[in-house]
């Protein structure tokens, strides 16, 4: 693809993300200002991994890596040569908690070997080339678009389309100390739904497109889900009781993806004063939680690189 032109470093900023929303089960996602941070220095051979924040400590620090897996992977969809390179990585998004932090990681790493391949990163082929890797596009879609997407799948390619969000929107997500894995929540999920949830849910995830583009007001009806929150409420427990207060007190509340993450939508009211207005009147966090207030990322993973020579 083109000439390849090495570069001495490459940073990379990818979002937090936020996805299903209530009722777009594995389609909708919300990009957040909340961010990993990478950093990828080319070198003669072999990978280096340093990580601070979130998953220091906990994750690899070698090839096995799911940054380092994304670049490879990345490097050789686009014909580029694969180089040993050091990646230090300043995470901010939780593991585990329905923020999308595998997505990040896997948008970031793809980002990254865009511009280690001297190549302008093309998000369509990123959301494409990303799906392959995590199996769904909903978060990643998010993460490389920024703003409100919704995703999809044609035979196993993933898409997607971003919409603008309207001026003010912003969620506060509720964060437990807790971890529940995305494979744990998907398996409580029944293989057969009624068809007025269905039909429920489709017409909510609709109204949803409304209420977050231009008609606040809509927010609480339109985050209403039957086709997969209650179903998770075994795997968290605290997570379903605090979405239920809180919508019980007029708060938009959802599971953020696969959770046990709870966020609220709103804050639309004329951007810096609705939002202060909105974080102000969501409950702080419970014991145990860290409550984060978050505008949306209007642009998704960016990337800045410093040429060779």
């Amino acid at each position: 693809m083109g000439d390849h032109k090495p570069c001495d470093q490459v940073r990379v900023r990818v979002p937090a993300t936020s996805a299903n929303l209530g009722p777009g089960f594995d389609a909708f996602g919300l990009a957040l200002t909340l961010y990993d941070d990478l950093v990828v220095t080319p070198c003669g051979s072999g990978v280096t991994v340093e990580v601070t924040g979130c998953g220091e400590g906990e994750v690899p620090l070698d090839e096995s890596h799911l940054v380092v897996r994304s670049i490879r992977a990345g490097l050789e969809a686009l014909g580029a040569p694969v180089p040993g390179f050091t990646l230090r990585c300043e995470n901010r998004i939780p593991h585990g908690r329905g923020l999308g932090s595998s997505s990040a990681a896997i948008v970031g790493g793809l980002a990254a070997a865009f511009a280690l391949a001297g190549e302008p990163v093309d998000r369509e082929r990123l959301v494409v080339l990303a799906n392959e890797l995590e199996g769904h596009p909903d978060n990643v879609a998010a993460a490389a678009l920024g703003g409100l997407t919704i995703a999809w799948t044609e035979g196993e390619t993933g898409r997607a389309v971003r919409l603008e969000p309207a001026a003010g929107t912003a969620v506060v997500a509720y964060v437990p100390d807790n971890r529940v894995l995305t494979k744990e929540a998907r398996g409580l999920l029944p293989s057969v739904v009624p068809h007025t949830d269905a039909a429920a849910n489709a017409g909510k995830a609709a109204l949803l497109v409304a209420a977050v583009t231009g008609r606040p007001e809509l927010l609480l009806t339109a985050t209403e889900d039957r086709l997969h929150q209650e179903y998770r409420e075994p795997a968290m427990p605290e997570s379903l009781a605090l979405v239920h207060k809180l919508r019980g007190s007029g708060h938009a509340a959802i599971v953020s993806g696969a959770g046990p993450t709870v966020a609220v939508l709103g804050g639309h009211e004329g951007k810096s004063a609705g939002q202060d207005l909105f974080f102000r009147s969501t409950p702080d966090a419970p014991d145990g939680w860290t409550k984060y207030e978050l505008e949306i990322d209007p642009v998704g993973v960016q990337v800045w690189s410093m040429e060779a020579g």
